[in-house]
């Protein structure tokens, strides 16, 4: 939407999106990161494990909160993609500390996915919603347009149906289950026509006389590395196909609803990818990039998100996925000295106005927890 329009949901929330609500947003942002900054008390907590982890859990599934947040400066906004990047099994028994903490993540987790199950029925699919009191919220696209938005709904939806397969002694998890089949039974069809509305956006892009299909031929489009500002993107591209698999697997969209505004199956579109993001024999980070080392077109995003793009059940797909692990972890420019953990790329993202503004470093030289963690587990789904 690029008008000034509000739009309500069922339950009288609602939602704008526009130049205003824009700058709206930003200013709300704004004083939040000023409080942040200058108007935070210190806390001094025990030193013991057990007692920070209670202390973190108890924060970040708090009964007052009204969405499950990441707990950053800029917490007071929401980010559908979340759900699928950082926190992909909210549900964890391992991570659950009682009954009481289970009840609290299953109505967090509920009422969050509810919410952009609204903004989705609105039509508002941004990067980022910003609450604005009263049961207002702004819709705001960071840098660029998200190709990853629908895909942390869907992994919210996801996580509460699944609720109930895992081995926990706790009522909340089939509660949360069942939550979670009545939400997709009341939203289905809205993510269905947001989801065929993105295949549908899909752009030609020609590479030596053969046609792809990709969501960023002619403008970046934002995924958790926003602020790169390439285009053609492998991790954009990824987070969009598995939006469309995730879809499938839950029953909101099939693949004939599909095949008709790609011209391809599923499996097609996949093989095209990888042939075009893999044509070097590894996975590059994008196609905009001027040619150089093999290891300077490498970014750490392309490990996907928990049970993604990657199901290492071809055989050339496992070789792709090999040779690109082997190029980060034979590079010490990926390594953060004396430690095991890896950066985001071997070399500092481009130096455009909008990098020198946000963090020069942000996606380039650092180390973000969430891929090193997923790099991890995608080894261990290969071997």
């Amino acid at each position: 939407m690029n008008s000034d329009i509000s739009f309500p949901s069922d339950r009288g929330n609602r939602f704008y999106e526009g130049l205003t609500a824009t700058w709206v947003a930003n200013a709300l942002q704004a004083v939040n990161f000023l409080g942040d900054r200058f108007l935070r008390k210190p806390q001094h907590l025990s030193s013991a494990i057990e007692d920070l982890y209670r202390h973190s859990v108890d924060s970040a599934f708090s009964v007052t909160e009204s969405f499950l947040v990441t707990g950053a400066p800029h917490a007071s906004a929401y980010y559908p993609r979340d759900f699928a990047w950082f926190y992909p099994d909210v549900l964890d028994p391992e991570t659950i500390m009682d009954s009481q903490d289970a009840i609290r993540r299953a109505r967090l987790l509920e009422k969050s996915v509810r919410l952009l199950l609204e903004a989705v029925r609105a039509n508002v699919v941004t990067t980022t919603i910003v609450p604005a009191g009263r049961a207002r919220y702004l819709g705001v696209n960071y840098f660029s347009r998200p190709s990853d938005t629908l895909l942390g709904i869907l992994a919210g939806l996801r996580q509460m149906i699944s609720a109930d397969q895992k081995p926990a002694p706790f009522l909340a998890m089939s509660q949360c289950a069942h939550a979670g089949r009545l939400l997709r039974a009341e939203y289905g069809a809205d993510l269905k026509r947001a989801i065929l509305q993105l295949a549908s956006e899909l752009e030609p892009f020609n590479d030596n006389g053969t046609i792809y299909l990709l969501c960023d031929v002619t403008a970046p489009r934002s995924a958790a590395t926003d602020t790169r500002a390439e285009r053609r993107r492998f991790v954009t591209n990824a987070c969009i196909y598995t939006t469309f698999v995730w879809g499938v697997q839950l029953g909101v969209v099939d693949n004939n609803d599909l095949k008709r505004p790609l011209g391809r199956e599923l499996a097609q579109y996949k093989k095209e990818l990888l042939h075009l993001f893999g044509r070097d024999g590894h996975i590059r980070h994008s196609l905009d990039e001027p040619a150089g080392s093999p290891v300077s077109s490498v970014a750490l995003d392309f490990v996907s998100v928990h049970r993604g793009f990657w199901d290492m059940n071809d055989p050339s797909e496992r070789a792709l996925f090999a040779a690109t692990t082997d190029l980060v972890i034979a590079e010490p420019r990926f390594r953060v000295p004396g430690t095991s953990h890896f950066l985001v790329s071997a070399d500092n993202p481009r130096n455009k106005m909008i990098h020198k503004i946000a963090a020069p470093a942000y996606q380039g030289r650092s180390s973000w927890p969430t891929f090193n963690v997923e790099f991890a587990d995608r080894m261990l789904d290969h071997d």
